[in-house]
């Protein structure tokens, strides 16, 4: 069917469901048009609207080119907004031009439309709230979200967010434990010193990282948090949960940190995810118009930066972690409970480890090797918390296999000396590798394990499937040698006991015996 038929089907269903009685939202859904066109079909008369076709098109289509690519990605995700697509497009091509956000919105419009690809959203209205001046208010709040990482599992990570209320100049930090309040205060100054300024009031939620109780009206606040509050000198308003008007600003920005920059990003680390969120505050979030203002927050914040408090560094306050006694048999009490340790932390009676309470984990610290464990912390008194991997010495379990694993090689030093430089390199996995290892060598020609060993060695091969491949490399060599000697047939024995027959010499006898036999 050509262009102009197309079109003039099109306008005909517009008016026959007008005239069924169809509101223009319903006739642009069913067609899956925007509900301008249909408003504009229905007031143009069938005169009109075929001297509209019969006119050249000489529109340009700029971003054409980019078509398969926004194809693809709503595909994959059919809920993607235009500005999501508008960030992708400008991450992944460095060469884009520089368009509006209407035009990004048209054309994503268009391809969902051609492609028949639908899109389902929720709307949230908010309460319009009076503009401050600037300077004199700060936003702060917290998000979570569930990141898919590269090798297809799932982390949960946690992002401090802070917006200027009046430029809507926004700063984020993410982290991927538990915020804690000397995580807070420290994520308060790297956001005073990307803004190079303090504003005089921040608003927070009622936050136990911040606050004791609320004790009828009149905040408690925590004495790390109030320190810092009253070093900086900042005042601090503190508002219920999800309350839009006194702090809509920022929860609009946790939504869009969560809508624009994290859905459908793979977590690679932590560094490399805060490294991409400042790329996509200079990008997107602070670079382009916002929706209610109008205006651009980074050229909003050239004007509010002169109106903040001078901001200086200052040194900060680190609160030693509290020290437990080890006991003998490699355990803690904390608050009623006992608490497993690994094996052989346990060194004399003075041995003492540092624990940190993190939500709901028990995180035990050595001051020399770091972290030793975590436990989820037990409600209960009186329990006896133990870890499977606490029960047993691990240590001593794969000294035994690396033992016997040398026991099967015919230089044993060599052999227990490269599973140590193996036991090093691949920690986690030396189990798997001793075990593996022990498969290939068990029956194994004992010349053959030997020069796979000092192959292995002089190349630093530590890995027990690289082994596998030059054993199998050198048992094809000793093959390929046989088959090239006429003289030597290989027989091929089914046991030992035939073996060490196939291979024995038998007596040979003297012809000159047989002459004088025959003689007689």
């Amino acid at each position: 069917m050509n262009y102009y038929l197309n079109k003039l089907m099109t306008y005909h269903e517009v008016h026959r469901m007008a005239r069924e009685g169809f509101s223009i939202s319903k006739i642009a859904n069913h067609l899956g048009m925007n509900w301008r066109t249909a408003k504009r079909l229905l007031s143009l008369s069938e005169l009109e609207f075929e001297h509209e076709l019969s006119l050249p098109k000489v529109r340009k289509k700029t971003l054409e080119a980019y078509t398969d690519f926004v194809r693809k990605k709503l595909e994959a995700h059919n809920d993607t907004s235009a500005a999501q697509m508008h960030d992708w497009l400008k991450e992944h091509h460095q060469d884009f031009p520089i368009v509006s956000q209407k035009t990004i919105f048209n054309f994503v419009h268009s391809v969902r439309t051609r492609y028949n690809i639908l899109k389902t959203e929720t709307v949230r209205d908010y309460a319009m709230v009076a503009e401050l001046p600037y300077g004199v208010q700060g936003q702060i709040d917290f998000g979570f979200y569930n990141m898919a990482t590269t090798l297809g599992k799932t982390r949960k990570v946690r992002f401090f967010t802070f917006v200027l209320s009046r430029s809507r100049y926004k700063y984020i930090l993410f982290q991927d434990t538990p915020f804690t309040a000397q995580d807070v205060i420290q994520a308060h100054e790297l956001a005073f010193g990307h803004l190079g300024g303090i504003p005089k009031e921040l608003v927070y939620d009622q936050d136990r990282l911040f606050i004791v109780s609320e004790n009828f009206g009149d905040i408690i606040l925590t004495s790390e948090f109030r320190a810092y509050v009253k070093r900086r000198g900042f005042t601090t308003y503190f508002c219920k949960k999800a309350d839009p008007e006194s702090k809509g600003k920022v929860e609009n920005v946790v939504g869009y940190v969560k809508k624009n920059f994290l859905y459908n990003r793979s977590y690679k680390d932590l560094e490399t995810l805060n490294t991409e969120a400042m790329a996509w505050l200079g990008r997107t979030a602070n670079a382009l118009e916002h929706g209610t203002t109008k205006s651009i927050p980074q050229e909003e914040y050239d004007i509010e930066k002169a109106f903040l408090e001078p901001w200086y560094p200052i040194e900060l306050t680190i609160t030693p972690l509290p020290q437990y006694a080890v006991h003998k048999d490699n355990k803690i009490s904390y608050k009623g409970n006992l608490y497993s340790l690994p094996f052989g932390t346990y060194k004399g009676k003075n041995t003492k480890v540092q624990v940190k309470a993190v939500g709901n984990e028990l995180i035990v610290i050595d001051e020399k090797y770091g972290e030793l464990c975590r436990h989820e912390i037990s409600l209960l008194k009186g329990q006896k918390i133990i870890s499977t991997n606490h029960k047993r010495d691990t240590n001593t379990a794969i000294v035994e296999m690396m033992a016997e694993f040398s026991e099967l090689m015919p230089n044993k030093v060599q052999a227990f000396d490269w599973l140590e430089r193996i036991r090093h390199h691949k920690p986690r996995y030396i189990r798997d590798q001793i075990q593996a290892l022990t498969t290939t060598v068990r029956g194994l020609d004992a010349h053959i394990a030997s020069r796979a060993l000092d192959y292995a060695c002089v190349n630093d091969i530590l890995s027990a499937s690289d082994f596998n491949a030059i054993v199998e490399a050198l048992k094809r060599e000793e093959r390929n040698e046989i088959q090239t000697d006429p003289k030597i047939v290989q027989l091929n024995p089914l046991n030992a006991q035939i073996k060490r027959i196939a291979e024995t010499d038998p007596e040979r006898s003297d012809l000159e015996s047989y002459d004088d036999l025959f003689a007689n």
